[in-house]
């Protein structure tokens, strides 16, 4: 079992662009694939981007394709989501989520160890 603590939200206008952290801690990190995944009012959680072990795996939404990127640094525990381009339809609770697996899913249920989810609003 890992901790997960993300970083600060924010509010962001449209357009702008915000990083999100997410610190692991409890065992080694680099034996976990990471994802990030989001949820609006109303609606269910959703996968934004995952990240296998290395690093060399990636994958995104369609939605956020081109104007979000994921990255991780093993020797600081940390995994990133680097967001631009930010609209008004990204508004939501963002998670980070560890997975025991080499591979990242995009299946929810797929992951044993989620952050407490940090509120990321875009104003039009």
């Amino acid at each position: 079992q890992v901790q997960l603590v993300e970083s600060e939200g924010g509010l962001v206008q449209a357009g702008g662009s915000l990083r999100l952290s997410c610190v692991v801690s409890g065992r080694t990190f680099s034996s976990y694939a990471m994802g990030w995944f989001r949820q609006a009012p109303g609606k269910e959680r959703e996968f934004v981007a995952g990240i296998s072990v290395s690093g060399r795996s990636i994958g995104y939404a369609e939605s956020v394709k081109g104007r979000f990127a994921i990255s991780r640094d093993n020797a600081k525990n940390t995994l990133y989501l680097q967001m631009s381009s930010l609209k008004p339809d990204d508004t939501a609770v963002y998670y980070c989520a560890a997975r025991r697996n080499i591979y990242y899913s995009t299946r929810t249920y797929e992951y044993s160890d989620w952050g407490q989810g940090t509120q990321v609003t875009v104003s039009s």
